[in-house]
């Protein structure tokens, strides 16, 4: 059978092409507006129709019910007697009301019955435009032939059936069309983030136009409160940035001159300007819109379970609804045929298969959209499901537990010397230099609002250190080795620098004059909250790995600093790979977190990659799950997502399984022999709308998952 054998009550599910939540992002802004609010109404316009379909029906529907049996209602009995002129008149009345409630309200089913037909499928349209016919066609020829039945009990009229049935079906399709709307919330507001305009520099003068006639290169003006319009590097200016939106942090992020901007975001304090680096289609809130309406119109390994179970399940309800007819009309109590038909439409209805088609959609929807708006960009439903099963996950130290920046973190004096004239010093001297331990020595000298005075003269002596003098002062930087050989004994301060190794960091050591003058610690720092989220990884049950090119003394000092127990180290770029298959043999289900182009083929080959947001675009690509904040703490989150939506699908299909298991045998009628209960096929339409709101509730209340705060 094909896909379309599962769809929901109302139209199938779009492509991923077509999916709501993927609207285009170029073009003109005029015209990417209107496309982008496309999806949005044109829902808006199905749930119209449908409502209006609905009131027909319902219009009809009441009357005709009220009328199908005037011999109970007091003083209607004695207007409409049965075997009367007039009560025939009515129901011919009846039927052709009711025909009109199958062409105008009921239509879709059977178009889409047919469309099945054609394909030689069958779908839950099959189910209620052959249910709804049924029960038309039979009071039709009843009311005009009754000589061909047996009995004048038999000659009974059901149009309440058809009119009732279709209104209570189309209210159900009116409601899933509603309920798909909310799931789709998350990238509706994703789209409603982007900036219509954005004042650029153009031949000097500052101009406002569309946010999407900006190029890569144009100099953007952005001022206080303002939303940043496209992605790109600040040239001028500092501020603090709420990226909330986007990555889920909700504490504003200073930004300086040579930062990345993110588009969409909103500038809170100060006004820079920056240099555009990608617009349009390439930005990053328009790969998110992207991704994550890709991601929600795939589907995780289950559901193709679902769609094979589907399609054979409609053929076996036809099936099952024939014998049910047969068996009622052989051993069925008087009228027999009246019987008969009664449980073979109430089988077809009760059946329709709409809640076990809406189970894991409707889940995986609503868990990606929480994913997106919390900073988490899940690829496909393919990762979301792999994400439940880890039990190991590997951390790339580089980047991803640590800032993947060196920095300096302690500086030790000698005797006579303070912190702040070794560390003025050691920047003055380093200042020409181009070495990134030199680099993190002047910006740790600004950062404390030190004067960086320029040497008069420099040498650098490669592998070794540097040789600079500021006026007449010999400064040296480097190795103890490098110092002593110059004069300058640093023996007093090769304890701190043991201590200061064993902890990962690398001593750099100062000499001014003929003196050492002490050492100076860099390290790449340790993210703040990578021990929490760690710790959190840790509660969730997973194993914990880090891989690391660096040396084992280095490596177990940052394993140590962070909660790791097992460490991976001095392992080479291209063996990172092979270290997660090794994982991978051992039974383990792997996922693997990197930042680096040198963690894409580990990533790949993880069952799932988790690419932090901060790092190569190489990166993002092979992996499933992208992080937008560059925090550990997305990790943590997208686990527990992962396992709340599958715990979340795997209730809806319980549900809709025990709905149809329990459902099929009381429509069939396997309880009337013992208490005389016989289900009517209002009751069945009433019960199967039942189940697909109770799977629509079901999948929205993973909008009110909390997720475990991580702090450091």
């Amino acid at each position: 059978m094909s896909e379309q054998t599962i769809s929901c009550c109302g139209s199938p599910p779009p492509a991923a092409g077509e999916q709501q939540g993927a609207p285009p992002v170029a073009g003109a802004a005029h015209e990417r507006q209107a496309r982008a609010a496309t999806p949005a109404d044109d829902r808006r316009a199905e749930y119209r129709t449908l409502i209006r379909k609905w009131w027909f029906g319902a219009a009809v529907g009441v009357p005709t019910m009220i009328l199908s049996y005037p011999w109970l209602i007091p003083g209607l009995a004695d207007l409409f007697p049965r075997g009367s002129t007039q009560l025939w008149a009515l129901w011919v009345v009846m039927g052709i009301a009711s025909l009109a409630v199958l062409v105008y309200s009921g239509n879709q089913f059977f178009t889409g019955a047919w469309e099945a037909l054609r394909h030689r499928s069958a779908n839950m349209h099959t189910l209620i435009a052959i249910g709804t016919g049924t029960a038309w066609v039979y009071s039709t020829v009843a009311l005009f032939f009754p000589w061909l039945f047996p009995s004048a009990e038999m000659t009974d009229v059901y149009y309440d059936v058809t009119v009732v049935v279709t209104a209570l079906v189309v209210l159900g399709m009116a409601m899933e069309v509603k309920a798909r709307g909310r799931t789709s919330e998350a990238i509706e507001k994703l789209i409603g983030l982007a900036p219509k305009t954005a004042r650029v520099i153009r031949d000097g003068t500052e101009i406002e136009i569309p946010v999407d006639d900006v190029v890569v290169g144009d100099v953007v003006v952005v001022r206080p409160g303002a939303k940043i319009p496209v992605d790109g590097v600040i040239l001028e200016g500092t501020s603090a940035v709420d990226e909330s939106m986007i990555t889920g942090e909700s504490i504003p992020v200073e930004k300086r001159p040579g930062d990345e901007v993110i588009g969409a975001t909103i500038n809170r304090t100060g006004s820079f300007r920056f240099r555009a680096t990608k617009v349009g289609s390439d930005t990053a809130l328009a790969t998110i819109i992207r991704m994550v309406g890709d991601a929600q119109a795939s589907k995780v390994p289950i559901q193709r379970i679902v769609d094979v179970v589907s399609g054979y399940f409609t053929p076996a309800v036809l099936i099952l609804s024939v014998l049910g007819f047969v068996i009622w009309y052989d051993f069925g109590p008087t009228p027999a045929f009246a019987y008969a038909t009664i449980v073979a439409v109430t089988t077809l209805i009760i059946a329709c298969p709409c809640a076990l088609g809406m189970a894991t959609p409707m889940a995986l929807t609503t868990g990606v959209g929480l994913a997106a708006s919390n900073g988490i960009l899940i690829r496909s439903g393919d990762a979301l499901q792999a994400a439940k099963k880890l039990d190991t996950i590997v951390l790339d130290k580089t980047g991803t537990i640590t800032l993947g920046r060196p920095a300096v973190t302690d500086v030790v004096p000698a005797a006579g010397f303070t912190a702040e004239a070794v560390l003025a010093a050691a920047a003055a001297a380093e200042r020409d230099s181009e070495h990134p331990l030199a680099a993190a020595i002047v910006e740790s000298a600004r950062e404390r609002g030190l004067e960086v005075g320029a040497p008069t003269a420099f040498e650098a002596v490669p592998g070794h250190g540097i040789r600079a003098h500021l006026g007449d002062t010999r400064v040296l930087v480097g190795k103890r080795a490098f110092l002593e050989a110059a004069g300058a004994q640093a023996a007093a301060l090769e304890a701190d620098a043991v201590r200061l190794a064993d902890d990962g960091k690398t001593p750099v050591f100062v000499a001014v004059g003929d003196r050492a003058a002490g050492v100076i610690a860099i390290a790449d720092p340790v993210k703040p909250d990578s021990r929490a989220a760690i710790a959190e990884l840790r509660k969730l049950g997973l194993q914990v790995v880090m891989i690391t090119g660096d040396n084992r003394r280095t490596a177990d000092a940052i394993a140590r600093a962070v909660g790791v127990e097992r460490v991976l180290a001095e392992v080479l770029p291209q063996d990172k790979a092979h270290e997660v298959r090794k994982l991978q043999l051992e039974g383990r289900t792997v996922a693997m977190v990197g930042d680096g182009i040198n963690d894409a083929p580990a990533l790949a080959q993880a069952d799932v990659g988790f690419a932090i947001g901060t790092g190569t675009d190489v990166a993002i690509e092979a992996s499933d799950i992208t992080l937008i904040s560059g925090s550990l703490r997305g990790v943590v989150s997208a686990i527990a997502i992962s396992r709340a939506t599958m715990r979340n699908v795997y209730q809806n299909l319980f549900g809709a399984f025990v709905y149809n298991g329990l459902g099929l045998p009381i429509a069939l009628g396997v309880l009337y022999p013992f208490i005389g209960l016989l289900l009517s096929p209002i009751l069945a339409a009433l019960a199967m709308s039942f189940s697909s709101v109770t799977v629509i509730g079901n999948a929205n209340r993973l909008k009110r998952f909390k997720l475990t705060e991580v702090s450091a």
